[in-house]
């Protein structure tokens, strides 16, 4: 018998845009795919380097929370990119395998069977990333969608809810560089949300995974903005992340999406229940990709080297598209969110014509109460590709959808 919370979701993402394009057979170009958020630079030799070198340690059983030099580098970078210090790594950080797999796993220790004897409600950006609502489910919450369109500058508006709503509210999910979006939320919007959360107990999970691609200031972290709350008054100096987790990954800052190796930090009491889940249902990295993760969050040159491939892409963009389609330079992250009136129906035609691979936002999103659908009108286009695929992709893209030759 299948569990019937899991008949309210709608097909997966993928399944949905298989659906529309697999039967349509492609344009006049090879296959130029900019679906899936997967990075394509080059991965640092140093990786495959310590891999090796460790390899012995496939043999042993890892440790749930990190090995020492896998603790010290990470408290070491939180430190160093964000400010935040002391971080111990026993009561603040647990490792997690991939971002995914910790922010799905997250609800299970921050979902109580009712919130204000109701059901609880997880809110979500709306669009968002799929796991969040899958995770709601999962755990016996209903999700809420929350419009994050360009009316509220691409990030929800928590703090407008109902206090009923707010009431029932059990976890917030935000994603900070935004996906698809790429917003940034501010020490002021973080401010709000995490003000809002303390009084309602409410659990904040901060979905950071795109926060090392940037084009110029990096983006203002969660914990980063705890601690600036604390030390003007808005919160206990002495308990600074309460009820606020961080997820951070490698995959897109490493360009290693394959090594499944992340992080969560933040409240020490959730991290404490998080483990302790862990312990029973976590898959935690083998030795040798703690090495390797040890590694990568202790080396910033190889970060910088990816954000200048990542910039000179967005300046193709800005040159080839000139704002067509409402196309805007995202404060972070790696996706172009383009206006193109109907998303299935040109996605439809750049596969069929040009052979351009992009994403339906309605495939990002859920219909509100009256159907609209806030992705319905988007495509989201992943610059993960080499800077010549790109700028070949956006070409087609321009051209194709202004009804011209791609």
């Amino acid at each position: 018998m299948l569990n019937p919370r899991f008949q309210q979701l709608p097909a997966h993402t993928w399944t949905q845009l298989r659906a529309l394009l697999d039967k349509v057979p492609a344009g006049r170009n090879a296959p130029l795919d900019l679906t899936i958020g997967e990075p394509r630079h080059p991965m640092p030799a140093f990786i495959n380097e310590v891999l090796e070198a460790n390899s012995v340690g496939y043999a042993k059983y890892p440790p749930i929370q990190g090995t020492p030099a896998w603790q010290q580098a990470v408290a070491g970078w939180l430190e160093r990119r964000y400010g935040l210090p002391a971080m111990d790594p026993d009561q603040h950080v647990l490792p997690v395998s991939g971002t995914r797999e910790g922010l799905f796993n997250v609800a299970f220790i921050a979902i109580p069977d009712s919130k204000s004897g109701q059901r609880p409600l997880v809110l979500m950006p709306n669009p968002f990333y799929q796991c969040y609502a899958a995770a709601a489910l999962a755990a016996g919450a209903e999700p809420f969608y929350v419009p994050a369109t360009a009316s509220t500058g691409f990030l929800p508006d928590f703090a407008g809810l109902d206090p009923a709503v707010l009431a029932r509210t059990a976890l917030i999910y935000l994603c900070t560089p935004a996906n698809p979006q790429g917003t940034v939320a501010d020490q002021a919007y973080f401010d709000s949300v995490i003000g809002l959360c303390r009084a309602h107990d409410i659990t904040l999970v901060v979905d950071e995974c795109y926060g090392e691609i940037y084009p110029d200031a990096p983006p203002v972290g969660a914990l980063e903005a705890c601690l600036s709350m604390a030390r003007r008054g808005l919160g206990d100096p002495a308990d600074p992340y309460a009820n606020v987790l961080s997820f951070q990954s490698l995959s897109k800052r490493s360009n290693v999406p394959g090594l499944r190796s992340g992080f969560v930090a933040g409240d020490p009491r959730l991290i404490a229940a998080y483990r302790e889940l862990r312990s029973y249902a976590g898959a935690p990295s083998p030795l040798p990709v703690y090495a390797a993760a040890a590694a990568a969050w202790s080396d910033e040159a190889h970060v910088e080297e990816n954000r200048v491939l990542y910039r000179a892409k967005f300046d193709a963009a800005e040159r080839i598209l000139e704002g067509r389609f409402g196309a805007y330079r995202p404060g972070g992250g790696f996706y172009l969110w383009l206006d193109v009136g109907d998303g299935e129906a040109a996605c439809r035609d750049l596969w069929g014509k040009a052979g351009v691979r992009v994403l339906p936002g309605a495939y990002l999103a859920r219909p509100d109460a009256s159907g609209y659908n806030p992705g319905a009108a988007y495509i989201r286009v992943a610059l993960v590709n080499s800077l010549e695929v790109t700028e070949l992709a956006l070409h087609s893209i321009r051209d194709t959808l202004e009804g011209g030759t791609p």
